[in-house]
């Protein structure tokens, strides 16, 4: 008996295998086109197109959807694409906005001083040709494509592959199905005007959408039997949706892609249109809503998929699953295209020494750090793998433009209203260097000037001069502590107020976090009032300091906060001190004397929209006791620091003076919309004249305290801040308005 019930399940099963085997098995290919933020929906249809079981033969797709097609051919599935998409800021992809820890010290103080920046060269001012130069875009898709880095032809991938872009010198569409995925997926993504064009293979390529966005002929004859399209491109839109020039624009650019979509759908045998209409192609914010739109516009069709699953034969090509790893071993690296600017430069900005053990993280901060410096429009990066290790292949495009003229606006309770004009220009007498001017008008005139090379890895040059002055009103019984002179029946003095400085300084690079800089340093200070009589005839006001001073001077800085005025998390820690041995001497009380100054701050969110504060920070001086000009005065807010005027909530500039203080902040932001903060916080301090002496003058409880209710919003002009702040001892309220970056 059980012979024969063996002899029955082989014949059954031969049977099945027979039937198996005379199963039809067809090839579907998948086109996916271009629409930008519209572009989410193709990740909903994927969704439905594996729950479906549908094996997908062939993928083709232009701009977004060839971002999305080639990430899933490359191997990953419809839910991993969707973690990808939802966790990436795209305001930052799009603008190349950079984490600002990936900038240099230099580089952060150009990003937060300026509002516009335009070419500048041959003394002709032009407009940047896009609005980004797509590294970001690239750097993402290199991240997520690594595994599949030493696959040059796309026919090999998981999935084969090719997508679309436009030849920008001929007018014609390129298939590109060759090369590094990374790059091709760039350039059929690089929208005109948005982002920089892409050069491939000696061609000029820019966003396949212009010339063929739904490239489904060209599927079609890769051998496909049935052809699933999804659709996001814009349609002709009526008179009501036309009232202004871009709509009208765009209306024009869509007559090509409308009329050829009536022969294109024709060719597709399921045919996929998410109802997205709703949307523009930057609605990178709706991400989620619009893939929701592309699985409901599929879900109609899953009847037609499931069928389709049903006349195909299980997957037989092997997948090459995504892998994340925490660090990757770096042989070698091989750098081209640079020309202006040295390897040991470029190195130095990657942070990178081969033979090196890296994470993944560090390496893409490398990356980044070179992006930072703007000196190339194109960072291209490939790891190629050499057995157990890789080899880091470098492809620069240095940038043409050398020359920039920069502007900004900012005022506060200091220095008042004030315009910026700024000339830069790189590559002034060798490489790597760059001189900086900045020309401030207004209330105060100023001027700082920079030039600085940079030697990567080694020491670094700079030099630096600036010039600042105000006029600000102070107690008179400051006055009359610092000097010996009677101002009885005056409570106020109109203090004018001007620094020279100028540095010659080395910086390097300590534990590849810390900037440390040691130089010379010259100070001219000229601090006079003219409220006061001036008991010298020769003079027309009481001057208080007109001295040059000389010494050295060295700064100890890390910079991790992710903001410099609404930070959500990381630390700063600046520490200086200056040591003046000589001077001019105005007021024959000169003796040698020593400034240290130092704070360290921690911002750490609560919630998502909560961010708490910590500041601590301390001063003292070594020796010149007689010479008070460069004592700490503690007082306002929201202007660029000056010598060791220290902002303090509760109190007007320059109201507490002494050779030493502690002082403690803490503060809480609410940001209650995107941009828009409230905040609340309380400061501090002991300040006095020998307080470190005895730890009961500088230690708890504070002498002085001030508190303040504040607004915040980060405008296309800098920040916004305004204060509303209240110190108990003095039982007065101070009003700070801060707009604009600091300079």
């Amino acid at each position: 008996m059980k012979y024969f019930i063996l002899v029955i399940a082989l014949i059954l099963s031969f049977s099945a295998f027979a039937q198996d085997a005379q199963k039809e098995d067809v090839k579907v290919g998948l086109v996916l086109s271009g629409g930008g933020a519209k572009g989410f929906a193709h990740i909903g249809v994927l969704k439905v197109i594996e729950e479906a079981g549908v094996r997908i033969d062939y993928i083709a797709g232009t701009s977004m959807g060839a971002i999305v097609g080639g990430l899933y051919a490359s191997g990953y599935n419809a839910a991993e694409l969707d973690s990808i998409f939802t966790s990436v800021n795209f305001n930052n992809i799009i603008q190349d906005n950079l984490p600002r820890k990936a900038k240099t010290s230099y580089e952060r103080d150009d990003a937060e001083r300026y509002v516009v920046s335009l070419p500048f060269d041959h003394l002709k001012l032009s407009l940047p040709s896009s609005l980004s130069k797509g590294q970001n875009t690239y750097n993402l898709l290199a991240k997520n494509l690594d595994h599949i880095s030493n696959i040059n032809d796309f026919s090999k991938l998981p999935i084969p592959f090719f997508c679309i872009a436009t030849d920008v010198e001929k007018g014609e569409q390129v298939i590109l199905d060759k090369g590094y995925l990374p790059e091709a997926l760039g350039a059929s993504g690089a929208l005109p005007s948005l982002f920089s064009p892409v050069l491939i293979n000696g061609k000029l390529l820019i966003d396949g959408g212009v010339t063929n966005n739904y490239p489904v002929e060209e599927l079609r004859a890769k051998g496909m039997d049935i052809i699933i399209g999804v659709d996001v491109q814009d349609t002709l839109r009526g008179r009501s949706n036309l009232k202004s020039a871009s709509e009208v624009l765009l209306q024009i650019n869509n007559y090509r892609t409308a009329k050829a979509m009536e022969e294109k759908r024709t060719q597709t045998d399921i045919y996929i249109r998410p109802s997205i209409d709703a949307y523009s192609v930057v609605s990178f914010n709706d991400g989620k809503v619009i893939m929701g739109t592309g699985r409901t516009k599929a879900m109609e069709q899953y009847d037609a998929l499931k069928e389709v699953a049903m006349r195909q034969k299980p997957l037989s090509r092997k997948r090459i699953k995504p892998t994340p790893q925490d660090s990757l071993q770096i042989a070698a690296v091989s750098i081209t295209g640079n020309e202006q600017y040295t390897r040991a430069y470029i190195l130095g900005k990657l942070k990178l020494k081969p033979p090196i053990t890296v994470s993944y993280d560090d390496f893409y901060n490398g990356i980044n750090n070179l992006t930072a410096t703007e000196n190339f429009n194109r960072i291209g990066h490939r790891l190629q793998k050499v057995n157990d290790e890789f080899v880091l292949h470098i492809e620069l495009k240095e940038s043409s433009s050398t020359q920039s003229l920069r502007l900004a606006l900012h005022y506060d309770d200091l220095f008042r209203t004030a315009a910026l004009i700024n000339f830069t220009k790189k590559g002034v007498l060798f490489k790597n260097d760059i001189a900086s001017l900045d020309f401030i008008l207004g209330d105060n005139i100023r001027y700082d000037f920079d030039y600085y090379i940079d030697k990567g890895f080694y020491w670094s040059v700079g030099v630096n001069s600036s010039y600042t002055s105000f006029e600000q009103g102070v107690s008179a019984r400051l006055i009359e502590d610092l000097r010996d002179i009677p101002l009885d029946g005056i409570n106020r003095v109109s203090l004018n107020y001007q620094d020279l400085t100028n540095r010659i300084y080395v910086q390097t690079l300590l534990a590849k976090q810390f900037t440390f800089d040691i130089g010379i340093q010259h100070k001219f200070l000229d601090i006079e009032t003219e409220t006061v009589v001036s008991t010298n005839e020769e003079e027309t006001a009481v001057i208080f300091e007109r001295s040059n001073l000389g010494g050295l001077y060295s700064q100890l800085k890390y910079d991790s906060l992710d903001n410099k005025y609404f930070p959500n998390s990381g630390v700063l820690f600046d520490a200086d001190f200056d040591l003046f041995l000589a001077s001019s001497d105005y007021n024959n009380d000169f003796t040698e004397f020593g400034v240290a100054n130092a704070r360290i701050k921690y911002a750490g969110s609560i919630g998502n929209i909560f961010t708490a504060t910590v500041e601590a920070a301390g001063g003292f001086k070594v020796g010149g006791a007689d010479n008070n000009s460069l004592d700490f005065f503690l007082g306002g807010y929201g202007a660029k620091k000056v010598n060791n005027i220290v902002p303090f909530l509760g109190y007007d500039y320059l109201s507490i003076a002494g050779d030493g203080y502690v002082k403690a902040l803490f503060e809480v932001d609410f940001e209650v919309f995107p941009k828009n903060h409230l905040n609340l916080s309380a400061n501090f301090a002991n300040v006095g004249y020998d307080i470190f002496d005895k730890p009961e003058n500088w230690l708890p409880p504070a002498t002085f305290s001030g508190y303040s209710l504040g607004y915040g919003s980060e405008t296309l002009l800098g920040p916004l801040r305004l204060k509303y702040t209240y110190s108990p001892e003095v039982k007065r309220s101070e009003w700070f308005i801060s707009l604009g970056y600091e300079f």
